[in-house]
């Protein structure tokens, strides 16, 4: 048997095993658990629809090829015309089912924690990250995308030094993980007095909101504190100690949480950037040691690598991994990112191809 029938087969048997289990008293009262099946099986149901009529297609031509035998012409004519329709449908079918079984990163249906700090350009790169997390979240509402603000730090002139949020739905990770790295700007500056222009960057690390099964943190390697809150965010601010500091003693990884509207939230939300910081670190570390290149992404990641320049002047954006500019800066300054994010994901899925057959 084909192998990729093999593999449909193997999808469509664990898409229904979900279904059963969904099904199940114990599991529709543990909302975690029922949350993780319903994300699991979502991820699935691409490969099992397309196989549903993969076998609906296939089907139709078995069962015309009698028809094709008939005495009346007519029927021989209907028959052959089923058939062309229905090989038509499979030629279409074949190229995205070959899409949907390329390997998956098993991180890409997660949520994602993504940071973007003001860097190079003082002021402007402040103002910068806050264009950038406008644009992130025009894309993201697009997507059906809820985001959740974690972390700030306002900057006074506009925008943030800082600004943590967690993009939440079936995939985030899958469309924001090519985002880390530099974004450079090119634009003339509010504060300049003679219209010159001038390049200033913010830079973008995105993380998988990892599940609590795919790092262990132990309590001793955690210091955790908590004081006063300061800048905005509400009179009771500067009242109580609602601000959490966590430190993960092994790696020097720091969090402040303070934007909740209590001591209990900020923890909350704390702990789960923290898991996500360690996860990425020990992962990168655990790559670097086996001298491992992830050859399925774009780039590695690293803030100091120049991903990205958007230039207002001449309204256009480069992508510098894959050599794409778009002339509409405006528009993909309003979340229009579909072209960029598109073509990133099928330069990926051509290296995982191109890796397959090394």
């Amino acid at each position: 048997m084909d192998a990729k029938i093999i593999k449909l087969e193997e999808i469509e048997k664990k898409y229904l095993e979900i279904g059963e289990l969904m099904l199940l008293d114990e599991n529709v009262s543990d909302v975690k658990k029922y949350t993780k099946l319903s994300k699991e099986q979502a991820r699935l149901k691409g490969a099992y629809e397309a196989y549903q009529n993969y076998k609906k297609y296939s089907a139709v031509i078995e069962n015309d090829q009698e028809m094709l035998k008939d005495e009346d012409p007519e029927i021989r004519e209907m028959a052959q015309i089923e058939i062309d329709d229905a090989k038509t449908e499979l030629e279409k079918l074949n190229k995205h089912i070959e899409d949907l079984l390329l390997p998956r990163d098993p991180e890409d249906s997660y949520d994602c924690l993504v940071e973007i700090r003001g860097a190079a350009g003082g002021d402007e790169g402040n103002i910068f990250a806050g264009d950038l997390f406008r644009m992130y979240s025009y894309y993201a509402e697009s997507l059906g995308y809820k985001v959740e603000v974690m972390e700030t730090s306002e900057s006074e002139a506009g925008g943030y030094a800082l600004i943590s949020f967690m993009v939440k739905g079936l995939d985030a990770y899958r469309h924001f993980k090519f985002e880390s790295g530099a974004h450079r700007v090119q634009r003339v500056p509010k504060t300049e007095t003679q219209g010159r222009v001038h390049t200033s960057t913010a830079t973008v690390i995105v993380f998988p909101d990892v599940e609590d099964e795919d790092v262990e943190i132990p309590d001793s390697d955690l210091e955790i504190e908590t004081h006063r809150a300061s800048g905005a965010g509400g009179q009771h601010i500067n009242k109580t100690d609602s601000a959490v500091r966590i430190v993960h003693k092994p790696t020097g990884i720091t969090v402040n949480c303070q934007d909740g509207r209590n001591q209990i939230a900020n923890k909350e939300t704390a702990m789960r950037i923290i898991k996500a910081r360690v996860y990425e670190y020990y992962k990168q570390k655990k790559e670097e040691e086996e001298g491992k290149i992830r050859r399925s992404k774009i780039g590695t990641g690293d803030r100091s690598e120049k991903i990205r320049t958007y230039n207002y002047p001449q309204n256009r954006v480069s992508d510098h991994r894959i050599g794409l500019t778009i002339n509409q800066l405006d528009r993909i300054m309003e979340g229009k990112l579909d072209d960029i994010v598109n073509a990133l994901l099928e330069n990926d899925d051509r290296e995982k191809l191109l890796n397959e057959h090394v």
